[in-house]
């Protein structure tokens, strides 16, 4: 088989390394890919938003499977550009994608459909937002409608804090379009976790749990960021919790998109909180999480896309999905400055210490290829992910590994998965 995959982060590293892996795999190529994707596929200088182009690339290259891997083409309907040219794809139509595309919409279904989540308004009119907040309880959460890079959510303490959110998100437009629709939520207490799923839009599998850090600095401080590092699995995901949210959450979530004229077929990210009340949701993402995606497919025993096509034809009750039992800790090396402003094209050393290491992997989220060096090209550069038998060694063995690689502004969390290694 010919595959493509589309994008060019350490999501799309780790679905191209697991795909790489799979024997029906003759040729692989990434649009656009990054200097460490192009050690196992050809990459190919297409935009994931050039859809034209890309579709004319796979009828070229007679491509087999695509697989869309980031939230923005999914969202602006690429799967559906792909299946119209008679090419079989990976990922929700955009009638589906609208699932983590609108979190109004993904509210209104959650509270349609008796999922359990968190209570909250949706507002298109900042004044009627502010009026809200007059009788509203804190801290809260106001979380722009749209796609906003996972940092369109505002954790408000008090009615001031809330009162600015709603001019940054609403007004000032800091995430552009994303918030003209805002969602105003009840703030909720617990243990975080992320769980992603395969799904046909039938049935559904649930892969490994994870744990995803998001503020830049150590403690939980700073910024809210992309992610700056995973576990997985999660302590505290047990099978109990496992067994309530199959049947009070991941089931009814692909029913019910189905029930709308939606069905689902790909990848759906479940955040969850652990309330004292019970499981609920935070919020549904239509792809793999990143950096989950890098702790959970190195520990995954099937093939990636078997799976996928599984997906794709409507034949996952016929997949049993299957996980090694030990632990992965990806800490992310980030140019400093991240998420704000930081520099680009520091050359990266030491790449070559991961090579023929089965437990060590080096997942490119922002790199390329520079006068024969690979140099840093985002705010999140590189994904250091090791295996152990439990988080404990997992998490010593992959901060080993970012003493391996090296360049001039490297940044990162030195608490990863900290807080349950000490438990």
């Amino acid at each position: 088989m010919r595959v493509l995959i589309v994008g060019g982060g350490g999501r799309e590293h780790a679905i191209a390394m697991g795909i790489a892996k799979s024997p029906k795999v003759d040729k692989l190529y990434c649009a656009p890919g990054n200097a460490g994707i192009a050690a196992l596929a050809e990459c190919v200088n297409i935009g994931v938003m050039e859809f034209d182009k890309l579709v004319t690339f796979a009828k070229e290259k007679a491509i087999d499977f695509v697989i869309v891997a980031p939230d923005d083409p999914l969202a602006g309907g690429l799967v559906d550009e792909f299946e119209a040219a008679g090419i079989r794809a990976f990922g929700p139509r955009k009638n589906a994608a609208i699932l983590e595309g609108s979190k109004a919409f993904s509210k209104d279904l959650m509270k349609k459909y008796y999922i359990p989540t968190a209570a909250y308004e949706n507002f298109d009119d900042a004044q009627e937002a502010l009026k809200y907040l007059e009788t509203a309880k804190f801290p809260i959460v106001l979380k722009a409608d749209g796609l906003a890079l996972g940092k369109g959510v505002l954790i408000c303490k008090t009615k001031e804090e809330a009162i600015a959110g709603v001019k940054e998100i609403m007004q000032d437009k800091k995430f552009g379009t994303a918030g003209n629709r805002m969602v105003v939520e009840q703030f909720m207490t617990g243990r975080e976790v992320s769980v992603l799923t395969f799904t046909d839009g039938k049935t559904i599998r649930v892969m490994s749990s994870a744990q995803d850090h998001k503020r830049a600095k150590d403690n939980d401080e700073g910024l809210n960021t992309g992610g700056m590092g995973t576990f997985s699995p999660s302590p505290f995901y047990t099978q109990e919790v496992h067994e309530f949210c199959v049947k009070n959450i991941y089931e009814p979530t692909v029913e019910a998109m189905a029930k709308e004229g939606r069905t689902f077929q790909g990848v759906i990210f479940f955040g969850l909180m652990l309330t004292p009340d019970g499981p609920k949701v935070l919020e549904y993402n239509a792809r793999f999480g990143d950096p989950e995606a890098q702790v959970v497919l190195p520990r995954m025993k099937n093939d990636l896309l078997e799976v996928m096509e599984a997906c794709v034809d409507g034949t996952l009750d016929q997949v049993d999905l299957q996980f090694e039992d030990n632990a992965a800790v990806c800490v992310v090396l980030a140019s400093d400055g991240y998420p704000l402003s930081y520099e680009k094209g520091k050359e990266i050393t030491g790449l070559e210490k991961f090579d023929g290491k089965d437990d060590y992997f080096c997942f490119h989220a922002g790199s390329k290829f520079a006068d024969g060096k690979i140099v840093t090209n985002g705010g999140r550069v590189l994904g250091v992910t090791a295996k152990g038998s439990n988080l404990k060694e997992a998490r010593k063995k992959a901060y080993e590994a970012t003493e391996w690689v090296d360049f001039s502004n490297k940044y990162m969390r030195h608490d990863i998965g900290k807080a349950i290694d000490e438990a």
